[in-house]
């Protein structure tokens, strides 16, 4: 058991980032730190997510919806608008050059999203700018990643955060051959099965031992 090679980053949604932050601390031995503050109302907390000891270009955020966002309503990523309680949503596959990689996978039949520009308000007043190709999902958790490319930001998981190691992600889906077309398209691999609901896990492993998060 593994994880895909060009794994950006795992997305961990909760309905209240406060609490999901202290849940997932208590459950790991980690708290991830602020992270920032996106356009569309969410924001997140991250921590760097390591390999045999090393660091890597990879991360998890917990993300939910802004506490500090102007309006109110609901916020449509990752499902946060009618999301009940934390679980580990998706993640992001990481490219160099997304429109290419976008053109890619519509060629093998999976349309991943057109690439668009998005932005995070960083805690020290600056701003982080990356682009994405991602459709939201009819329902979460999807195995099925988005694609992220940073361009010249750097990736966050190399940064100053707390870390974890990452020993596997694995997930179940009621049509895996459906599931599994499009994660070829993408040239994703992972470990799939037939499962009644759709269903991601990460097994993590810090100072509470080995923990799965799902």
């Amino acid at each position: 058991m593994g994880f895909p090679a060009a794994l950006d980053h795992l997305v961990y949604a909760v309905p209240d980032l406060a609490e999901g932050t202290t849940g997932f601390e208590e459950l790991t031995g980690v708290r991830p730190v602020p992270g920032g503050r996106h356009p569309v109302g969410s924001a997140n907390t991250l921590v760097a997510l390591t390999r045999d000891g090393a660091r890597a270009p990879r991360y998890l955020e917990v993300i939910g919806p802004d506490p500090e966002r102007a309006d109110p309503g609901p916020v449509r990523v990752f499902g946060l608008s009618s999301l009940d309680r934390p679980h580990l949503a998706t993640f992001a596959v990481g490219v160099t050059d997304l429109p290419g990689a976008v053109k890619r996978a519509r060629a093998a039949g999976h349309d991943p999203g057109d690439a668009e520009p998005w932005s995070r308000a960083t805690p020290d007043g600056g701003r982080l700018r990356w682009s994405l190709a991602k459709k939201e999902s009819g329902q979460y958790p999807d195995p099925v990643p988005f694609l992220i490319d940073w361009g010249a930001t750097p990736q966050p998981g190399l940064g100053d955060l707390p870390t974890l190691e990452l020993v596997s992600v694995r997930a179940e889906h009621p049509d895996p051959e459906e599931a599994g077309r499009s994660l070829s398209a993408l040239g994703v691999e992972l470990d799939l099965v037939e499962g009644p609901e759709p269903l991601l896990e990460a097994v993590l492993h810090g100072p509470k031992g080995e923990v799965v998060l799902r």
